[in-house]
């Protein structure tokens, strides 16, 4: 048994497909387990950490949840700024637009902001009044405004590694009543597949998965991090930890209790690597890392029993 977190986190695509989906959300982290984010860990390009799998990004995680649950809506994406501009000024609060990726770098509502820094995130659009985008930003920004134009300019996916510009999804449908825990469960075997690399979308050469992915960044530590690399684990750390206890939590709720443990266990491993970051504890990370790496196939074979 174990307590799961509640609180603040960065998990803005299952924040904002929870606001999109309204009062029959079961929550952001449901959606975010259901998107298969806690189930791997990778190394891209043999060097950047993310505490999700090999080949997984955030739009093939936001298809997946919204068929999981029963849910149906119209996505667009590419097209003219005037076509995108008219699917803004089309939202409404009880029709609003779950926008992403954007550039969150070109997000200019937070001062500070005003250059792409290749990170991505998602919004939800409420509408439009005269020249402003009205929007819920899950970043801890309700209500922000933006000038369409520059709104525009941030989603554009240029310096992006995923996505297509002006991705968008609307005219959420509900056709099936599908609880969090019938979902995790009719989920079981693709969870598996993304921690065996089984899934079938393409992986980038270079890219380390799991254990390999686990002592590539052990081995990283123990050589001294870059400053890149310590941004990287400043943001990754908390979000990795977060989605692994929404993991074991909506696993234990599902009934798949030994997979339930096992999630737990990494999310304790990977939610102390947060002071051995601002603590320049190398050893201990590198050995935290290592003790996490086996668990992967484990927690694999474990959601294949259920």
């Amino acid at each position: 048994m174990f307590l799961p977190y509640t609180g603040s986190s960065d998990n803005c695509y299952a924040s904002s497909l929870s606001m999109a989906l309204g009062p029959d959300s079961p929550g952001a982290g449901a959606v975010d387990v259901l998107t298969g984010s806690p189930f791997g860990m990778q190394l891209h390009s043999g060097e950047t950490p993310f505490f999700d799998p090999a080949g997984w990004d955030c739009e093939i995680g936001l298809d997946a949840v919204i068929a999981a649950l029963g849910w149906t809506c119209v996505r667009e994406a590419a097209g003219s700024e005037e076509e995108a501009a008219e699917r803004l000024r089309s939202a409404s609060p009880a029709g609003p637009l779950l926008v992403g990726p954007v550039e969150m770098g070109l997000l200019t509502h937070v001062r500070g902001r005003g250059a792409a820094w290749g990170a991505d995130h998602y919004v939800v659009v409420i509408g439009t009044e005269g020249d402003l985008v009205r929007f819920h930003d899950p970043k801890g920004y309700p209500f922000a405004s933006l000038p369409v134009a520059q709104f525009l300019t941030a989603w554009r996916t240029d310096s992006l590694v995923y996505g297509e510009s002006f991705t968008s999804r609307r005219a959420f449908e509900r056709t099936a009543e599908v609880t969090a825990a019938q979902a995790v469960r009719s989920q079981l075997g693709v969870f598996a597949q993304w921690l065996r690399g089984g899934h079938g979308h393409p992986v980038e050469a270079g890219n380390l998965a799991n254990a390999e992915a686990a002592e590539g960044l052990a081995a990283m530590w123990e050589a001294g991090l870059s400053e890149k690399t310590y941004q990287d684990l400043a943001f990754m750390v908390p979000a990795g930890a977060r989605r692994l206890s929404d993991a074991g939590a909506c696993l234990a709720a599902a009934g798949v209790d030994e997979a339930s443990a096992i999630a737990a266990r990494q999310a304790r491993l990977v939610g102390g690597l947060q002071y051995d970051l601002t603590a320049g504890r190398a050893a201990e990370a590198a050995a935290a890392l290592r003790a996490l790496g086996p668990t992967y196939l484990e927690l694999a074979e474990a959601l294949e029993r259920g």
